[in-house]
């Protein structure tokens, strides 16, 4: 977990921004020339490659929106933060990833139904000059991906596009040297059986959140023996550990105040709230205090009953 939780959407917010704002730019250019190209040289490969990238600067659109939404305070209405804006966007970014794979799933069947001409140069030159700005927009946003699901789903949006670049050369070239027309659908379904593996190994984790799961890096178990360990403390049960977003967890649980030790109850209290703090980096917690002889019956660890 680590102690990183609260300053991620701080920290060179302004200049992340105006990255993200360079990106969206750049890629509606590309998004342009590439459906021209398309049109002209009858290259599906091309189309699709346009559409990926059309999806890439709406993504990033997406992406830029939820930063500025994560940044708001708490409020009446959102009384934990709207940071998790930020994992319903990784969510629809990684949503329109999968229909869009399906769709090219689609296309490139058909093509190999039913063939037409490609005319090789166009393809190979605005491939090259989209491979280019995907890499551009990689760039930009690379940095800010390590540390936001967010920004990691807008940014592997544009790898599975810089990928995708790089087949369609490959066909164009193919196309050119050995008329091989077939090669442009099968590169369509290389690059949408990617963008589907790329998708289903990510999305796990923004689904987790947005289920309340506990963090991936602390075991619940963990958690729990670590408090029935400090001093004073009887027993723990009806805990709840989740994520509140990517980087900051909460938890809430009743704890039974040792036979006699009610008198300490605050000092435990202070113990367990620094223990789960150094330990585990839970700086978010709620503890309700039981003592011994008037705690809950039949309780259960995890959850209520």
């Amino acid at each position: 977990m680590g102690h990183h939780h609260h300053h991620h959407h701080h920290v060179g917010a302004e200049a992340g921004d105006r990255r993200m704002w360079a990106a969206v730019a750049v890629n509606l250019g590309l998004t342009v020339a590439q459906i021209v190209g398309g049109i002209v040289s009858g290259s599906l490969s091309l189309i699709a490659d346009a559409l990926h990238n059309f999806s890439d600067a709406a993504s990033l659109v997406i992406a830029f929106a939820a930063r500025r939404i994560a940044r708001r305070p708490a409020d009446e209405t959102m009384t934990f933060g709207y940071g998790r804006a930020e994992v319903v966007a990784a969510l629809v970014n990684y949503t329109t990833l999968v229909v869009i794979a399906l769709y090219l799933v689609y296309e490139a069947v058909m093509r190999f139904v039913e063939p037409s001409e490609v005319a090789g140069w166009i393809i190979v030159i605005v491939a090259g000059i989209a491979l280019a700005v995907d890499l551009v927009t990689a760039w930009l946003t690379y940095r800010m991906a390590k540390t936001s699901m967010n920004i990691r789903a807008a940014f592997l949006h544009n790898l599975a596009d810089a990928l995708g670049s790089v087949a369609v050369i490959v066909a164009g070239t193919l196309i050119l040297l050995f008329g091989w027309w077939w090669v442009d659908p099968l590169v369509t379904l290389a690059i949408a059986g990617y963008i589907l593996w790329m998708t289903w190994s990510e999305i796990g984790g923004v689904i987790r959140v947005l289920m309340q799961g506990s963090p991936p890096d602390v075991a619940t178990s963990d958690v729990l023996a670590a408090m029935r360990g400090v001093e004073g403390v009887a027993d723990v049960h009806h805990a709840h550990l989740w994520q509140m977003e990517e980087h900051r967890a909460a938890l809430e649980a009743h704890v039974v105040i040792g036979e006699g030790r009610w008198g300490e109850a605050d000092a435990i209290k202070a113990r367990l709230k620094q223990a789960l703090h150094d330990r585990f980096g839970l700086g978010h917690t709620t503890l309700e205090l039981e003592c011994a002889r008037h705690a809950c019956d039949e309780t259960q660890a995890i959850g209520h009953s």
